[in-house]
């Protein structure tokens, strides 16, 4: 009685925990066939466990009662149904794994044919079981006799559940999330089905297998199908609290069309869409013909197959559109926005009725055609521009013209309520990796509004990626006359670049070596000359030259080292301390202007960072002298100030006046 009370549990709590799913063998209403497939598989196998535990409650009450020979036929039944219906549950297991698995490999092609062969077999040595017994046997007192042939298909039994939980245990090693926990829960299940066909093999007493069934049926309906339920119920609140922003939110399988809709708008509950039904791109084309504006419905028509649908969505992570409805007999229009869901396998397309957005634009346009004047234009047309941005200073609304014929005549391209906004998505779409952090600085409200205050315009070169291709643009600032509105040109400067750097190779070519200092790889005093008279140029010319500054070096005991440990020693000292240099402004050009003597040129973040450069440097010199190791230098530093300085020279003297002080200070 006690075997077959714990069959007859196992039986209930299958019952109750799975009642859901054994009154729909075939799956919710919106499900793929290939999740279909899976809860079908799945339903089937529990159909087979219950049978399995039927007949172990048959066996535990009748062989109980063995001994009554009117029995026997009954008992005898009861066993070949149990031994079949434990072969089924290994056959609908497996088939319910492999469709989970979703794969078409080799390996589950192997293990679905393997578990065929397996169940086969085991219905040829049941039926020879009648005639020669193999499996079991009763003696003449209806006592069972277990035969090698129950054992052998145990054991091979648990071979196919261990190798099957050794797969997918891998699987779920290599999976993430929610999946790795249900690749686990299944390859656990294995185990334990595995573990308890073990003890049933030296415990026949007991109903081992009927003890394995239940615990992974409630591990699988704990791990895989509630984690599973939980998950679409997470996703169904995600989905519809996003489709409060939009009329409709649509969850599309890729491969069949089924399909759900998530909607709380009452105005698109109107048209009586379904929400949910197993070929969205049938249906959707029927409702084209039903609720789109007859001027776009050919447009409309063609954007619902699923070919076209994964062609729009090639290397790109969403595609647009837009056509008119007609709701209650007027038209709107409406914005579709489609992509891939994460796993790859669905569609999401959601829908926006734009009305209100079309009418607020032309608005906006029309107001803004009406400001903007041809005369403001003409300050930057005359410098052919390929685009012009007219953008509002107060509230960052623009207008966009690009100039399309020989004549000059400028059409409107884009409009829209904020440029800086807009501009960073085009910015990181466009923008060469490289220069991306340099062009975000730039477009920068603040940024402009700084560089404009006391000049008329800046401008800033950089690299695009178009066609996959790299072109070189400039985009130029400035202020209109009556300064409400920045005007931003962008030119393509290709040619100018390529001209550019063909000469500079050239000069380059000629002067590197004539540039560089033989000894310790620095500029030379040449190449100082050089940069000294073009900084000069620029200042004499009334450039607001970059800012810069001069920091200079000179050697300390260079004479007393030549003189004890003669000249190859002096010009390691020098080397050494060109590398100290080098090290310390490794943005900024060294040059050795004289024996030993350095000039460092800041620039960029070294100019940004020159107190703490210097202050590294005369720590390390420091550090030097009280080690009597390395070199020692001494140094000073003076910076470029427009209002005052009009000669690099008077920057190169107060440099020089601060190294001399820093040298007394060093030889004190």
């Amino acid at each position: 009685m006690f075997y077959a009370i714990i069959s007859a549990l196992a039986l209930i709590l299958n019952l109750i925990i799975n009642r859901d799913s054994l009154k729909n063998l075939r799956g919710r209403s919106g499900e793929s066939i290939s999740e279909q497939k899976v809860t079908f598989r799945y339903n089937i196998f529990l159909i087979a466990s219950n049978c399995y535990f039927i007949a172990d409650i048959g066996w535990g009450l009748l062989y109980e009662n063995h001994n009554i020979d009117a029995l026997f036929p009954l008992l005898y039944i009861d066993c070949l149904f149990y031994f079949f219906f434990m072969f089924l549950t290994m056959l609908t297991w497996m088939r319910y794994i492999v469709a989970y698995l979703y794969r078409h490999d080799r390996k589950s092609k192997v293990l679905l044919h393997s578990v065929w062969i397996l169940f086969v077999l085991a219905l040829i040595y049941l039926i020879i079981n009648f005639f020669h017994p193999f499996i079991f046997s009763f003696n003449e007192k209806h006592e069972y006799i277990i035969e090698p042939g129950r054992n052998i298909a145990f054991i091979l039994q648990i071979i196919l559940y261990l190798l099957t939980s050794s797969y997918l245990l891998f699987i779920a090693h290599k999976s993430i999330g929610g999946e790795k926990l249900r690749y686990a829960a299944v390859g656990l299940t294995c185990l334990v089905m595995e573990l308890f066909l073990l003890f049933q093999i030296f415990n026949d007493d007991y109903p081992s297998y009927a003890l394995g069934l239940i615990i992974g049926i409630c591990v699988i309906h704990s791990y895989v199908e509630e984690g599973e339920r939980k998950e679409k119920e997470i996703y169904d609140n995600i989905a519809t609290r996003l489709a409060e922003n939009y009329e409709a939110i649509y969850y599309i399988n890729i491969e069949t069309g089924a399909f759900q809709e998530f909607s709380k708008s009452e105005k698109y509950a109107a048209m009586q869409v379904p929400v949910a039904g197993r070929d969205f791109y049938e249906e959707t084309r029927l409702n084209v013909e039903r609720f789109v504006h007859p001027d776009d419905r050919e447009f409309a028509r063609n954007l619902y197959r699923k070919e076209t649908m994964l062609k729009n969505l090639e290397e790109k992570k969403f595609y647009s559109y837009k056509y008119r409805l007609l709701i209650n007999g007027k038209q709107r229009h409406f914005q579709f926005t489609m992509m891939h869901a994460p796993d790859g396998k669905h569609f999401i397309i959601s829908e926006k009725d734009i009305e209100n957005e079309i009418t607020a634009e032309n608005m906006r346009l029309e107001n803004q055609k009406k400001q903007v004047t041809f005369t403001q234009l003409a300050e930057i047309l005359a410098v052919n521009y390929d685009v012009i941005y007219y953008v509002d200073i107060k509230d960052s609304s623009y207008i966009s013209y690009e100039c399309r014929n020989i004549y000059g005549e400028v059409e409107i391209q884009r409009a829209g309520d904020d440029f800086f906004a807009d501009s960073k998505v085009d910015i990181t779409n466009i923008v060469h990796k490289n220069d991306l952090d340099s062009v975000l600085d730039f477009v920068n409200k603040e940024n402009l509004t700084c560089k404009l205050m006391n000049q008329k315009s800046c401008h800033h070169d950089y690299r695009i990626v178009a066609f996959k291709k790299t072109h070189y643009v400039r985009m130029t600032v400035q202020k209109t006359a009556d300064e409400t509105h920045y005007i931003i040109g962008i030119e393509n400067i290709n040619d100018e670049v390529k001209k550019e750097k063909q000469h500079l190779k050239a000069l380059n070519t000629e002067k590197e070596l004539a540039r560089r200092d033989e000894l310790t790889g620095v500029k030379n005093k040449t190449a100082y000359t050089e940069l000294e008279k073009s900084v000069q140029s620029n200042i004499d010319n009334g450039m607001d030259y970059l800012p810069f500054g001069l920091v200079v070096c000179d050697t300390n005991d260079l004479k007393k080292i030549n003189d004890s440990q003669g000249h190859v020693a002096g010009d390691e000292y020098i080397k050494q301390s060109a590398k100290l240099l080098c090290n310390i402004f490794d943005h900024s050009p060294v040059f050795r202007v004289g024996g030993d003597e350095f000039v460092i040129f800041l620039r960029g973040d070294d100019y940004t960072n020159r107190v703490s450069l210097m202050k590294t440097l005369q720590d390390q010199v420091w550090e030097n002298l009280k080690a009597k190791s390395g070199p020692v230098l001494a140094s000073g530093m003076a910076e470029f100030t427009p209002e005052k300085d009009s000669l690099v020279t008077e920057i190169f003297d107060r440099a020089d006046k601060a190294m001399y002080k820093n040298k007394r200070d060093l030889k004190k």
